[in-house]
């Protein structure tokens, strides 16, 4: 990964959304659901006050709103502070 987070930021792939159908209608991506949990890729080295709990590979749960968008290689990517991670599952 050429991606390092800095200081207390985990980087996160989102597990994709799941395909639902309705009566045979399928639901258009925009109608989706964000998925709210995904598996850690690259992690920080933390801060003096905060040391890095999670670590690359940890299947997370995380907030709705949680993190900023990026897309790098044509993958989408959440880079968030591992305070906005609410459970390793």
């Amino acid at each position: 990964m050429k991606i390092k987070p800095l200081a207390d930021r985990v980087l996160v792939q989102p597990a994709s959304a799941e395909e639902k159908t309705v009566g045979g209608i399928i639901i258009p991506d925009s109608a989706k659901e964000k998925p709210l949990k995904g598996k850690v890729v690259a992690v920080g080295k933390g801060t003096k006050d905060e040391e890095m709990i999670v670590k690359a590979g940890d299947d997370v749960l995380y907030g709705k709103y949680a993190g900023t968008e990026i897309e790098w290689d044509g993958e989408s990517y959440l880079i968030m502070r591992q305070s906005d991670i609410l459970a390793i599952i």
